[in-house]
């Protein structure tokens, strides 16, 4: 079994900045997509941010310039910083990783979601 644990998210006022963290833990063998993704009420979900075990990284157009994901792979961790957050961000986010746990075994695993909500 693999769980993806998350944190960060809350309340926050347009302009200001929050870090999300999600944690993977284990059987793992490799990780090697961990992404953010995103589900506003009535909209689809979509692909916020990802990035691979090597350090390639890939971002929505929306969020181009204002989020950063990284990871720390020590720690099966991946982190997403928002800044300058506009109320279009508002949304569920989901972390997300593709996690080897045996030979012959990927799986993909998404966390429970936390709430981020953009706010005056």
């Amino acid at each position: 079994q693999v769980q993806l644990v998350e944190s960060g998210g809350g309340l926050v006022q347009p302009g200001g900045s929050l870090r999300l963290s999600c944690t993977a833990s284990g059987s793992i063998v490799n990780i090697y997509n961990m992404d953010w993704y995103r589900q506003a009420p009535g909209k689809q979900r979509e692909l916020v941010a990802a990035s691979t075990s090597g350090g390639s990284t890939n971002y929505a157009d929306s969020v181009k310039g204002r989020f950063s994901i990284s990871r720390d792979n020590a720690k099966n961790t991946v982190y997403l910083q928002m800044n300058s957050l506009k109320p279009e961000d508002t949304a569920v986010y989901y972390c997300n990783a593709d996690v080897r746990s045996r030979p012959s075994l990927v799986l993909t695993y998404w966390g429970q979601g936390t709430q981020v909500t953009v706010s005056s």
